[in-house]
């Protein structure tokens, strides 16, 4: 017996139980699901289904369809023959590579998601779904709005170049309009991320704690013009990290008990941590800081590895102008991020890694997902993906959390 294909719209006020009874006449008939896709915004329902059926039961289904909706009343529907070939033609177009573009900010403008679709259009990808990730806004309570975040979900084939080129416009899409984005193919490493790491001074914390240790030991302007001339390329890390360390002699290590237990915890952090927590994730510190601040932050937050600089204590009780062991620098963060994904047994691809600094940026390619927070601007051009709009938390929504996932752990 000869089929037929017919693309089924249905559209207007959402009600409980219509998707059911849709479908109870076509399984009446026997009628084969191709595809069926629906959303809701504002309790507007827009549903699509295709169908295979036999031709003799076609104008059937139709007419009980017809009949069905016009007794509901506020909802329309449309029909649409599919031949062949026009089918084929359209499953063939799904094997093409699927990507993820996800863009945050404190609010999302028309304006801004032009700019994104723009940059999607142009690299000739389709976009087949788009989802919010974030819960709805208040218009009367306007504070409550602290982030804004739309996932698309697009098709087409890229080369590595094509890739890089859109990677390219896209961070410049980002600065012009203000928004934050992440560009991954979808595939089911994106879906199943393990192991977290994170930079801690500028990252974790909202402080640079040998900053905060030089200005209580009246020696921050030494420390800081250090800091300039490697910034300036003049000394390497390591140099500048030896020079500012031995500013710190004779320090007493009870002030850095004081600085840990005021240190300003980045926006984001609280609400980021609980979620990974429940979420069975591993999460590493890997710091170019000190390892006293890094446990104080291990302690607070349940946090598996911390891997940071040790400062030499002496007998009484001062910091004698020295480090203990390895410096923890750009190199040596990317080489233990590797470390702790083979100790536990996780695939680099489910790798997140996530810093503000040019010392981060080696942990940022070696990882999965690398994504550069509030990071300065030579930082941000080198990283694949950026969150500057918004708190640390925008990290869930890079890899695929929506608000009404996370319960309790979503609250604000």
């Amino acid at each position: 017996m000869k089929k037929e294909q017919i693309l089924i719209r249905i559209s207007g006020k959402d009600r409980v139980g219509l998707t059911a009874e849709i479908m109870g006449i076509l399984a009446k008939y026997d009628a084969q699901i191709l595809d069926i896709g629906q959303a809701d915004i504002h309790s507007t329902l827009t549903l699509g289904i295709l169908i295979r059926i036999d031709e003799e039961h076609s104008g059937q289904v139709m007419k009980e369809l017809l009949f069905k909706i016009t007794d509901l009343g506020s909802i329309s529907i449309g029909f649409s023959p599919i031949s062949d070939e026009e089918y084929e033609a359209w499953a063939g177009r799904q094997g093409r590579n699927r990507y993820i573009l996800t863009i945050i900010g404190r609010s999302l403008s028309a304006e801004q998601i032009h700019a994104a679709t723009n940059v999607i259009s142009a690299h000739g990808l389709n976009i087949d779904a788009i989802k919010r990730l974030t819960g709805r806004m208040s218009i009367m309570h306007p504070e409550k709005n602290v982030r804004a975040c739309v996932e698309f979900s697009v098709r087409g084939f890229l080369s590595a170049d094509e890739k890089q080129a859109m990677q390219k416009d896209l961070m410049a899409m980002s600065s012009e309009v203000g928004i934050d984005f992440s560009f991954q193919k979808d595939d089911m490493y994106r879906r199943m991320r393990r192991l977290i790491c994170f930079d801690m001074d500028s990252t974790l914390i909202q402080a640079e704690c040998i900053d905060e240790l030089a200005r209580r030991h009246g020696v921050y302007d030494q420390v800081a013009a250090i800091t300039e001339s490697a910034m300036r390329g003049e000394i390497d890390f390591k140099e500048s990290f030896t020079k500012r360390v031995a500013l710190l002699k004779g320090l007493d290590i009870s002030v850095m008990q004081d600085i840990a237990e005021h240190l300003p915890i980045t926006e984001g952090t609280d609400r980021l941590m609980s979620v990974l927590k429940t979420c069975g994730y591993k999460i590493a510190i890997l710091s170019g800081g000190f390892t006293f601040f890094g446990e104080y932050l291990q302690r607070k937050y349940g946090i598996d590895y911390v891997y940071a600089n040790e400062l030499e204590v002496g007998e009484d009780g001062k910091l004698t102008g020295r480090y203990v062991g390895d410096v923890v620098d750009g190199r040596r963060k990317a080489d233990l991020l590797k470390l702790i994904a083979q100790t536990e047994h996780v695939n680099l691809a489910q790798t997140i890694a996530v810093g503000d600094g040019a010392n981060d940026l080696p942990m940022l390619g070696e990882a999965g997902l690398g994504i550069a927070f509030h990071a300065k601007p030579r930082v941000k051009e080198s990283a694949r993906q950026s969150i500057s709009t918004i708190g640390l938390d925008g990290v869930l929504y890079f890899i695929g959390f929506k608000d009404s996932h996370l319960g309790e752990q979503g609250k604000l």
